[in-house]
């Protein structure tokens, strides 16, 4: 993991200082940000590439959420939102946002060193792209395409289509698209699942049906769709 930097940005002192020493120590490197428009300057300013973001959702000045929109407009790089706050709704909201996981306080530095290891490790291994139909995934860019024209999706409707693509013609129940696209200790509503599907379909457009309802079971990206509109 050397040479990868990690932004984390939390108003709360002690905060900061446990990630930073908990980081350094698995060799990532960390830059710090005491309020949100401090979070949005390094991002837009520092000389060296932000690889993962550590965001708090209360901060002074500008907030987590609107930090997170303001990333997801120029960047897709990976971001963990930390809050004291449980609620089912900010999760969901994080989510919709574009957040890659959501951590609540008090939390466990090694946990949290896991699923940032795990997300890191997911954005270093993956293959060069994949295609589906018209669709053409761009992975070390992060770039979606359908019939060649662009398509901005939030990082996890990305992981969520890539995982459709790398398991097509597999009927995938709600759980386990959960645990695979959210990592393995996400407990969360399945209702995350059916909102995702929802989105991603919305921006598949005219090509939604690639993505069918099996009943009483989950999802399954139809292998039989794939060539029908193929140029």
């Amino acid at each position: 993991m050397k040479n990868l930097y990690v932004l984390v940005a939390d108003d709360e002192f002690r905060i900061r200082k446990l990630l930073a020493e908990f980081l350094q120590r698995e060799g990532y490197k960390t830059l710090e940000a005491i309020d949100g428009e401090q979070a949005i300057d390094i991002l837009f300013e520092s000389k060296n590439k932000i690889d993962l973001v550590i965001l708090d959702v209360m901060m002074p000045k500008y907030d987590g959420w609107f930090v997170l929109e303001r990333i997801r407009e120029f960047s897709t790089v990976p971001v963990i939102m930390l809050t004291a706050r449980a609620d089912e709704s900010d999760q969901l909201k994080g989510f919709k946002l574009g957040a890659d996981d959501y951590v609540t306080k008090p939390f466990s530095p090694s946990v949290l060193m896991a699923r940032i290891n795990n997300i890191l490790k997911k954005e270093k291994t993956e293959a060069a792209e994949v295609n589906f139909g018209v669709i053409h995934m761009s992975l070390a860019a992060r770039e979606v395409f359908i019939n060649d024209t662009k398509t901005d999706l939030t990082p996890k409707e990305f992981e969520l289509l890539k995982y459709f693509i790398d398991n097509k013609g597999i009927a995938l129940s709600r759980d386990k698209i959960l645990n695979a696209v959210w990592n393995y200790d996400y407990f969360g509503d399945l209702r995350t699942v059916d909102t995702h599907i929802k989105q991603l379909r919305a921006k598949l457009d005219k090509y939604s049906y690639y993505i069918s309802t099996v009943r009483s079971i989950g999802y399954r990206l139809d292998i039989e769709n794939e060539n029908i509109d193929k140029k």
